[in-house]
């Protein structure tokens, strides 16, 4: 099989994905990127059939470019992946553009599209925020009129939380249309603000049939790690997830799939759990997760659920897994600005907590402040009890402080 990866940029967590599909048996793994080939390591380079550089690998015609350059060496593609959210309606269109079987462009941009998600989701009777589509400030300041503070504004096309703001007044409300600046070209999404405790339901489909799930649960909510740069959040990966207590969210989750079309592969749908119990969808990409959940659920399950995604995407296989743990991730921030100054705690920390830490990147003095909402460090941390890791999680992020200065 011919399988092409695309990967605009480098990213530690995309060279596991690519290399899980490179190691491959019987798959011939190409690359199109806008990346220089010197910058992949030695190993995976050599494990590569293909290699297309392009100007701008977030564009779906400089993606085509690169397949059809590809194709002249090695074939058609079988396959056609990408992790990143940012591409997966260029990649279905690509997909659909060259006859590659996968998800398509239609379906794409039900996840990509906040708006046009939230309105399948409410038109299949599916819970979630009251929401209207933002093409220009005035659609935010009426809707305001119609539900009242809090709510949140979006792009959308975001992802994750990124450039989302909750709004609780008018003031704020103008400097997030003032970042924003919703065009019709540019348009975003304003959404009811929901409270409860926030969670993740992660899904792996097989030709759009549930096979397996996984769930885990934020502390505190990323809008609220967002808004406050200082804090330091936890990422809980619970062994129990078949109780009667996720039964809603089961039926929500693989209804709201079906609904947007997902094929093949592991989604990642973000909701509440209202303080009356109630479940909320907050927003589904058909992608795997970010936060390192991938990575606790790897160690929860003792298996490497990068190779397990593979397997999924490429050959549409899924071997069912047992979870033998919990598993939980700390992300560490640095509080202030500039460069890693002191890390206190760390020592105790260790002290305290180090036999149940299985993977850690840990800050470094001297490194640079971190842009991304995982902070400057983290570590993961698994026990055959719930409870022990999510003691020690808390003990955790209120035990390690990274200044910076």
């Amino acid at each position: 099989m011919h399988v092409v990866f695309v990967a605009p940029f480098f990213m530690d967590t995309t060279m596991r994905f690519i290399r899980a599909v490179a190691e491959l048996p019987g798959v011939q793994t190409s690359l199109v990127t806008q990346e220089p080939k010197d910058k992949v390591p030695a190993d995976l380079r050599q494990s590569l059939a293909g290699y297309a550089q392009v100007d701008d690998a977030l564009s779906p015609s400089h993606i085509r470019q690169g397949v059809e350059l590809l194709t002249q060496k090695l074939g058609k593609p079988h396959r056609l992946l990408g992790t990143l959210e940012h591409i997966q309606v260029q990649l279905a269109e690509v997909r659909d553009a060259l006859n590659i079987a996968g998800l398509k462009a239609e379906h794409a941009h039900n996840f990509r599209d906040k708006a046009r998600m939230k309105d399948a989701l409410r038109a299949g009777g599916l819970p979630c925020a009251r929401h209207r589509e933002i093409l220009q400030p005035q659609d935010a300041r009426d809707f305001v009129t119609q539900i009242g503070y809090p709510i949140v504004i979006k792009p959308r096309e975001g992802v994750g939380a990124a450039v989302t703001f909750r709004v609780d007044s008018d003031t704020e409300l103008e400097e997030a249309l003032a970042a924003i600046r919703p065009t019709p070209a540019r348009a975003a999404v304003a959404e009811e603000f929901i409270t409860g405790d926030e969670h993740s339901f992660e899904v792996v489909s097989v030709g759009g049939k549930p096979v397996w799930h996984s769930l885990t649960r934020y502390d505190p909510p990323p809008l609220d790690v967002l808004r406050n740069p200082w804090i330091q959040w936890t990422v809980l990966l619970p062994r129990e997830i078949d109780g009667p207590q996720w039964d809603a969210v089961r039926e929500v989750g693989f209804r709201a799939l079906k609904v947007l079309g997902m094929a093949t592969g592991i989604s990642h749908m973000e909701w509440f759990r209202r303080k009356d119990g109630t479940v909320a969808i907050s927003e589904i990409a058909a992608r795997p997760p970010g936060a390192q959940i991938m990575t606790l659920n790897s160690f929860a399950h003792d298996t490497d659920m990068y190779k397990a995604w593979a397997q999924l995407v490429v050959f549409e296989k899924f071997t069912p897994l047992e979870r033998k743990f919990a598993a939980g991730a700390a992300f560490f921030r640095g509080q202030g600005e500039g460069r890693v100054k002191r890390i206190h705690g760390m020592e105790r920390a260790q002290k305290d907590l180090g036999h149940l830490v299985v993977e850690a990147r840990l800050p470094q003095i001297g490194q640079p402040q971190a842009t991304s909402y995982e902070g400057e460090g983290y570590a993961v941390l698994r026990h055959p009890e719930t409870r022990v890791v999510e003691n020690a999680l808390r003990h955790l992020v209120s035990t390690v402080r990274v200044e910076l200065g």
